[in-house]
């Protein structure tokens, strides 16, 4: 059945929770469970993807359609009388650009459409409060914004030093106690708190056994961006406004998405105190830094550094200093070279599975594959590194052809004949970053 069309009466809704959370800034809100009702439910399954792997209980989004309006009204049943039982994630595990994996939790759709549902309720509380540096998994707000403030900055700046800061195991340590309280500093509705707290415990279903742990969020989860977002508000977001800015002798900026962030210095003294001071604060919440992934660059520009400025990476772009057509200096970014080898890595993994599948299937596949790519990468300034993934993904794509059939070897000239047949989508810019601030 088709889904829902997203309801008005939702959305007002959430606009009179906003409203609440700015006229009490400093109280603590005790209900807005009462405006989760069945439309609400509804609202919630059309904002749930469908086309996710399904959890440990089996049930797939067209089986939860079955009975769609009997299965919502049972879950905000069970979710208001407290008898709602949060089932165990199942771990899946993907590859991260360093050799290790990232183990990411996959909850029952069931439960993701109940987690959005509580996400919609408390997502405009915090938004009342968070600040314009945070991006991640916010409404209105992507990576590539992220990446856009970043380079202005930058610009306005003419560079400085950058802290590029990594969090050990972010969503593997945060203090579970510690951020059920920071929720409940604002937030006291019972049928909210009860249900966070389950999910925080619910356990994690590996090998046949279910693991608990007393720290940690799910990554996978509905509701784990937004539990990671009041976290490191907490912890990182307004200590730098009301601690940091105050104290810094030149500018400072911040750009945080998720768990990614970097910091930038116009005075090297500034970046060196917050580099010795950043890990004392994350200490008090349970949070480490990468002893290596996290380091001060001398990012100052080219003609005002007495030595040739460093890179640094941030949200799969190495961030670097380059001249434009008009010959002046400006921060680019181009394809990290941990994300383009990951990228080429999985075409080539899929080449391998799936070389016997017929010829214009794999090309629809790879050409959504090099879409994607080039969705994200594909801003002006890296024209070279997404022509250099389409090439590397065509040279892969010819080599498990080749080993289709022993018998009939496929040539060169024979492969670049087909791509006429069954072309490839050749690199596309999709982003401008040509926008440039007035210098500060």
């Amino acid at each position: 059945m088709p889904d829902p069309l997203p309801s008005d009466n939702v959305s007002t809704k959430q606009q009179r929770i906003a409203t609440l959370a700015k006229q009490m800034p400093d109280k603590v809100l005790r209900s807005v469970a009462h405006y989760i009702d069945h439309d609400w439910m509804r609202e919630a399954y059309a904002r749930t993807r469908k086309d996710g792997a399904s959890g440990v209980d089996g049930q797939t989004a067209v089986e939860f359609a079955v009975n769609l309006d009997a299965e919502l009204e049972r879950l905000l049943d069970e979710a208001k009388a407290g008898s709602y039982r949060a089932p165990p994630v199942r771990r899946a595990y993907i590859p991260k650009s360093d050799g290790s994996q990232r183990p990411l939790g996959i909850p029952a759709f069931r439960d993701k459409v109940l987690q959005r549902a509580i996400v919609m309720a408390v997502e405009p509380v915090y938004e009342a409060e968070f600040h314009d540096f945070s991006y991640g998994f916010r409404p209105g707000r992507s990576a590539h914004d992220a990446l856009q403030r970043l380079r202005d900055q930058l610009w306005q700046m003419q560079g400085g030093w950058v802290l590029e800061v990594d969090i050990s195991k972010f969503f593997d340590t945060v203090d579970r106690k510690l951020l059920q309280d920071i929720v409940r500093h604002r937030l006291v509705d019972g049928v909210v708190v009860r249900l966070l707290g389950k999910w925080l415990n619910a356990g994690v279903l590996e090998d046949g056994a279910v693991k608990r742990s007393d720290r940690g969020t799910v990554q996978g989860g509905v509701i784990s961006p937004l539990l990671a977002n009041i976290y490191l508000h907490e912890a990182l977001d307004k200590w730098w406004v009301t601690e940091v800015l105050p104290r810094l002798k030149g500018q400072g900026a911040l750009v945080r998405y998720a768990d990614d962030l970097v910091c930038v210095f116009s005075d090297a003294d500034d970046a060196r105190r917050v580099h010795e001071v950043l890990p004392k604060r994350f200490a008090k919440y349970g949070l480490t830094l990468h002893p290596t992934k996290t380091k001060l660059v001398d990012f100052r520009r080219p003609d005002r550094s007495e030595s040739r400025p460093g890179t640094f990476d941030f949200l799969g772009f190495t961030h670097y200093w380059a001249k434009s057509r008009k010959r002046r200096w400006v921060p680019k970014q181009k394809t990290a070279r941990d994300r383009l080898r990951r990228s080429v890595e999985s075409v080539k993994a899929w080449c391998r599975s799936n070389r016997h599948l017929p010829v214009p299937l794999q090309a629809r596949k790879l050409a959504s594959k090099l879409s994607g790519h080039y969705r994200y990468f594909g801003i002006t300034g890296n024209w070279r590194s997404i022509a250099h993934y389409y090439e590397l993904v065509k040279v892969t794509w010819y080599k498990w052809l080749c080993r289709r059939s022993q018998r009939a070897r496929l040539d060169w000239p024979r492969f670049l004949r087909l791509l006429r047949h069954y072309p490839l989508p050749r690199p596309q810019a999709f982003r401008s970053t040509y926008r440039l601030p007035a210098k500060a």
